[in-house]
C-alpha cells in the first residue's frame, strides 16, 4: 500500500511562486511514475507534470513555469512553480503509479490572485 502526503499550496498573487512536496511511504520498487495533476473548479483532472522511465512530461501550460523534481530512493516528488497566473488555481494533486496501479494524495489548494 501507498500513502501520499502533499505539503505546500495556499494563496499567492499572480507572477508568484509556490513549491508543492510530496511524500510517498511504502515499497519503492517498480514505481512506474510519480508526478502532479490538478483540479480547477467545475473542470477535469489533468496533467501537470510526471517523471516516467526518464522521461519529463509537462502540460504546455506549464512548461518553462513549473519544474518537476522526482527522487525515487526516497519516494519524494516535488513541484516549483513560477509565473503563476489566476488560471492555476486549481487543487494539487500527488501521483504515483506502481504496477499499473495509480495512487493519489489527497490534494492541496494553490489559489492565485490577480
Amino acid at each position: 500500500q501507498v500513502q501520499l502526503v502533499e505539503s505546500g499550496g495556499g494563496l499567492v498573487q499572480a507572477g508568484g511562486s509556490v513549491r508543492l512536496s510530496c511524500a510517498a511511504s511504502g515499497s519503492s520498487i517498480n514505481i512506474n511514475s510519480m508526478g502532479w495533476y490538478r483540479q480547477a473548479p467545475g473542470k477535469q483532472r489533468e496533467l501537470v507534470a510526471r517523471v516516467s522511465g526518464g522521461r519529463t512530461d509537462y502540460a504546455d501550460s506549464a512548461k518553462g513555469r513549473f519544474t518537476i523534481s522526482v527522487d525515487n530512493a526516497k519516494m519524494t516528488v516535488s513541484l516549483q512553480m513560477n509565473g503563476l497566473r489566476p488560471e492555476d488555481t486549481a487543487v494539487y494533486y500527488c501521483n504515483l503509479q506502481r504496477y499499473g496501479v495509480d495512487y493519489w494524495g489527497k490534494g492541496t489548494l494553490v489559489t492565485v490572485s490577480s
